[in-house]
């Protein structure tokens, strides 16, 4: 009796797996109160040069010009103006609120120091993402899960005491370890125990809803808080509550049974069961550990799955590569328009609180049509459609003016966010389903490190608009009409017993065409569904060499 099968006997839907969706509700509020944090404590509002203390003895009061980085002065022995660069400025704060630029000024020619903290975050989140990663694979999915997220609370917290750049960039370092693992360490506990079939409306569900309110809250709290310090210690804080969830939330069970800790997953099945209010018999565990101990024997050698292992097939080779360029893509896209907030005629705070409630309709969307059409379906349409609307926003942005235009500046942004949204949540499902179990904690670190690491380039895909406006929302549309390509290669998952191993991972859905979609077949009678059926079938009573790599 397999996992699947006994996990439905203990419960895939009940008391249990709604107290895992709360705590994973919370972790959203606390990833998107971390992820938004770099750009809640730096924006930067309109500012002029002060001109009050002019830095030459002779320089008088009859001012003829002033920018944000100099002012000309006439100087009455050189009877000509001189330029001088501002030495402080004035700022048009909103709501009186303090940021991280507006305290310690880092604006003209000081502005590199935000790029660099900005930048050696990502270097944090590339690093984070393969050490927690492997962690998660190596120690568990729970501890690491715990871990990531305290480290990320500690580097927002070390931020906030910060006045120089390399202890700015420090703090940043560590806050990034943990940019993105803290959410998908969480987001594997829930999908290893959750039915198939309620994975799309409770992941998507509450990835909409706890995001949501996390983003949207994050200026209103920075107004209520009054400084970037206050904001970083409100942000932080409460990932402290994650130290509650080993009294509540058990070790993967399908991660056990990769370490042929056998008894221990079948506990944390009792353990299900009973807080399901479930009575299993104890015949069953039995019955589940015999199955995975004779299954162990059937193989000649102990498999050693790694992340380098799925290097070295051919389908399953393909399938990690496209993978990681989808994420490349998709990550640099969600990180831009999440971001850009400023120029479009709206208080950047407002814009990006009130755009963030396209999370929940992203959400909803594919609740409603990911089970409809497949996962691979949507994956590649959430990227056509967002192509398309990213370029037009980018056009419209060049066209119109900010002031005059701001409402329909901001209905583009949110339908921007929101096809990127779609993408972005689309992704994170449709990876984790097509990695075997064996490998998904690294699996998934790895594929999510590579978009980070092409995030280095987002500072510079913005500066494309200096040469022309619309460059970056069109750079960003063509890489995303290659990502819609490229899903089109990859197995639908939709329905199907999902691989363990590396074994079962190269021979998912072979057979399959590139144009099934389950929409489009019929039930029981495609070709393409008993090609699946056949993989299924093969891949249970599979007895091939296993694949065999050193960790």
């Amino acid at each position: 009796m397999d996992f699947e099968s006994v996990l439905e006997k203990c419960g895939s839907f009940g008391r249990y797996q709604f107290v895992l969706l709360g705590l994973y509700g919370y972790t959203n509020i606390l990833s998107s109160l971390h992820y938004f944090s770099q750009t809640i404590i730096s924006f930067t509002p309109p500012h002029t040069c002060n001109t009050a203390n002019p830095p030459d003895v002779y320089a008088f009061a009859n001012r003829t010009s002033s920018t944000r980085c100099s002012y000309l002065e006439w100087d009455p022995i050189l009877m000509k103006h001189e330029e001088y660069k501002c030495q402080s400025w004035d700022f048009e704060r909103e709501s009186g609120y303090e940021s991280i630029t507006t305290e310690l000024e880092w604006v003209c020619d000081d502005a590199y120091k935000l790029a660099v903290g900005q930048s050696l975050f990502f270097v944090g989140s590339v690093l984070g993402t393969l050490f927690f990663g492997y962690l998660a694979d190596r120690f568990g999915r729970l501890p690491a899960c715990i871990l990531t997220t305290l480290t990320g609370a500690l580097g927002d917290f070390i931020t906030s005491f910060v006045n120089t750049l390399p202890f700015f960039s420090i703090g940043r370092f560590i806050s990034g370890l943990s940019t993105d693992t803290q959410y998908y360490l969480m987001y594997i506990l829930v999908f290893e125990y959750l039915s198939p079939k309620r994975r799309t409306l409770g992941l998507n569900m509450v990835l909409a809803v706890f995001y949501t309110i996390g983003l949207m809250i994050s200026p209103w709290l920075a107004f209520w808080v009054g400084t970037w310090r206050n904001y970083l210690w409100a942000a932080s804080l409460p990932a402290l509550g994650v130290l509650c969830y080993p009294c509540v939330i058990f070790e993967s069970a399908e991660w056990l049974l990769t370490k042929r800790q056998f008894e221990k997953a079948a506990q944390c099945l009792r353990r299900i069961a009973k807080f399901n209010g479930r009575q299993v018999d104890d015949s069953v565990f039995d019955q589940f550990i015999k199955f995975y101990h004779e299954k162990l024997n059937e193989e000649q050698k102990s498999t050693s799955d790694t992340f380098m292992g799925m290097l070295k097939t051919p389908r399953l080779r393909k399938f990690t590569i496209i993978l990681l360029i989808k994420s490349m893509i998709i990550t640099v896209a969600f990180d831009i328009l999440s971001r850009n907030m400023e120029g479009m005629g709206t208080s950047p705070f407002k814009l990006f609180s009130y755009t963030g409630i396209t999370y929940l309709p992203a959400g909803l969307t594919i609740i409603l049509f990911q089970n409809y059409i497949g996962r691979k379906g949507m994956a590649c349409l959430s990227l056509f459609v967002g192509a398309i609307i990213t370029a037009v926003t980018g056009f419209l942005a060049a066209s119109l003016n900010p002031a005059d235009h701001a409402l329909v500046l901001a209905l583009m942004v949110g339908l921007g966010r929101y096809g990127v949204v779609v993408a972005y949540d689309a992704e994170a499902q449709y990876a984790a389903e097509i990695i075997p179990t064996s490998v998904r904690g690294r699996g998934m670190s790895n594929i999510h490190v590579m978009g980070y690491a092409f995030g280095f380039f987002s500072s510079y895909i913005i500066y494309l608009g200096t040469f022309y406006k619309p460059l970056p929302s069109l750079f960003i549309s063509l890489l995303m009409f290659i990502g819609a390509a490229l899903c089109l290669t990859l197995p639908e998952t939709l329905h199907k017993k999902l691989p363990q191993t590396l074994e079962d991972g190269e021979i998912f859905g072979k057979g399959e065409k590139w144009y099934y979609f389950p929409c489009f077949s019929r039930r029981g009678k495609s070709a393409e569904q008993k090609s699946a059926v056949a993989a299924i079938v093969s891949m249970e009573n599979s007895s091939t060499t296993t694949v065999k790599e050193n960790p």
